[in-house]
């Protein structure tokens, strides 16, 4: 199906901004998203109420959509993007906010902590105390999906390798928006891709890998597309036709064909990094279907 009009556009505005982003600091960026995550969770006050939950290491949030089905039991363990390096609190309500009220279920909005101050395995550390901490408040495993966009798909993918090699319970199921999963940055797209990507830069993910997880690049636990996906849950998994990290969902959805995993990707013509939050109708439609796959796999269609 050809890019709307509107999608076009957008792809050009992005494209005009992306020399800009090339000097943009790590400061910068968490300020952006975390305006950007204000703006969304603005527009959404009428439809999601947001519950603070505070850790010892790491602020998170329930997002609950006023339209959720009773008994609201059914959860979402929402993991954001940022390269490890950016996306606070407010940033990550908005994307959880937009799943809650797509989903009408509870989405447990995440901020672990970020490089460089807090490097590996500090991200993974933080989202598995958050599972746990959703096993120990009573929901059911077989009631919690999980999701990520970008770094937070790769976090998602390295989170449940470690639930399943520490024996805990398996959840419902996953999707992964944009997964960043090689943090070697050896896909095909990493050189392939490089001038169609109209929003992400090579050399800032090079720096932010070295900033995370500098000399455990190939660790599963790092780089999931280095894993073994036995005994994973469903996982559904988005990426756009031109972005520069496509080869991670490629061979992260290899890899769960080849572990007999029931799995699905999506790969949109003509889009880019993370496209299901961008609003437009191609994201529309990528949101519908992640909807529809978390409220089957959690019980509720």
């Amino acid at each position: 199906m050809p890019l709307t009009l509107g999608t076009r556009l957008l792809r050009m505005q992005l494209r005009l901004t992306k020399p800009i982003a090339r000097f943009a600091t790590i400061t910068d960026a968490r300020k952006a998203q975390d305006q950007l995550g204000r703006m969304t969770a603005e527009m959404l006050k009428t439809k999601v109420l947001f519950q603070p939950v505070e850790f010892e290491r790491f602020s998170a949030c329930f997002a609950n959509s006023v339209s959720c089905e009773e008994p609201c039991d059914r959860v979402v363990l929402y993991l954001h993007g940022g390269g490890y390096t950016a996306g606070g609190l407010d940033y990550a309500k908005g994307f959880g906010g937009l799943l809650a009220s797509q989903t009408r279920v509870s989405v447990f909005c995440v901020a672990y902590r970020l490089a460089p101050e807090y490097k590996f395995p500090a991200a993974q550390d933080d989202a598995m105390e958050a599972y746990q901490y959703l096993l120990d408040s009573g929901y059911k495993p077989e009631q919690i999906a999980i999701a990520g966009e970008s770094a937070g798909g790769g976090l998602a993918l390295s989170l449940v390798l470690r639930i399943r090699d520490e024996g805990k319970p398996i959840p419902a199921c996953i999707v992964g928006i944009s997964p960043w999963a090689d943090l070697t940055l050896s896909g095909s797209s990493y050189n392939n891709n490089v001038r169609l990507d109209p929003t992400l830069i090579r050399e800032s993910l090079a720096y932010y890998v070295i900033a995370y997880a500098a000399g455990h690049e190939d660790e599963a636990y790092v780089s999931p597309v280095l894993g073994d996906f036995t005994g994973f849950p469903p996982t559904l998994l988005f990426a756009g036709s031109d972005e520069i990290l496509l080869s991670d969902a490629k061979t992260i959805h290899k890899l769960l064909k080849k572990a007999n995993v029931e799995n699905k990707l999506v790969v949109e013509e003509g889009m880019w990094h993370v496209y299901p939050l961008y609003g437009t109708p191609e994201g529309k439609r990528a949101l519908e279907k992640m909807s529809a796959f978390i409220r089957t796999r959690v019980g509720l269609d």
